[in-house]
């Protein structure tokens, strides 16, 4: 069979993340305008948007948690159970591992991020990850953070993913990952893990940025 060359958003949040707005009908829409053949919801800590947009016909849909570590955030792909947040890299990617899906880490080159938690190379390449998200929208510096995040992976060796972190539907396929698979998910898991994706996308205007921001400090 033929593989096909799926552009994918493997980084979205939904409303059951509490400092995103997206509705569920937002993502699938917002996604076919934006000429995406799927997207990961990734929330925070939970599957719950994951799992009840799973049966969607119009889009793929990648079930996926976004989970908080000690040392920073890591993207758990096609799981559909969640993990304990608040563990080290190497405990949350075996229990990632253990469920059957592929650990990403999370725009590891983001600043604050980086100096606050420790998502440095050394801690990467001892946690045996799959996937290195080398391009994020939302990560600021934008140039600078794809820059060290695209070397990261280089340097360790590990593939590559976009996405645009999405927390408003105006921002979905702002980054985005062409995946050489076939249209099924566990197949375009696998091709990620093999190195079969190529990162792609732009930062999230400041328009939207504050907007965003603006929701977060409404919902606290």
């Amino acid at each position: 069979m033929k593989n096909h060359a799926l552009k994918i958003d493997f980084h979205i949040h939904t409303v059951f993340s509490k400092d995103a707005s997206t509705t569920l009908q937002e993502v699938v829409a917002y996604s076919i305008k934006q000429g995406l053949s799927g997207v990961a919801i990734t929330d925070h800590g939970t599957l719950r948007g994951a799992l009840k947009l799973a049966k969607e016909k119009r889009i793929i849909v990648i079930p996926g948690v976004e989970i908080d570590t000690l040392h920073g955030h890591v993207l758990a792909l096609n799981i559909t159970r969640t993990v304990p947040s608040k563990q080290s890299l190497p405990e949350t990617v075996q229990k990632i591992h253990d469920l059957g899906g592929i650990a990403v880490a999370a725009h590891p080159a983001h600043p604050a991020r980086v100096f606050r938690l420790g998502m440095t190379r050394q801690a990467i390449s001892i946690s045996n990850f799959d996937a290195v998200e080398v391009i994020n929208s939302a990560s600021f510096p934008f140039f600078l953070s794809t820059y060290m995040s695209r070397k990261l992976a280089e340097r360790l060796n590990l593939p590559q993913t976009g996405g645009s972190d999405a927390h408003q539907a105006v921002e979905i396929g702002m980054a985005y990952t062409v995946v050489d698979a076939d249209s099924n998910v566990d197949d375009i898991i696998e091709a990620v893990r093999k190195g079969a994706s190529t990162p792609y996308g732009r930062a999230t205007p400041w328009s939207v940025r504050i907007r965003r921001g603006a929701h977060e400090i409404k919902r606290g």
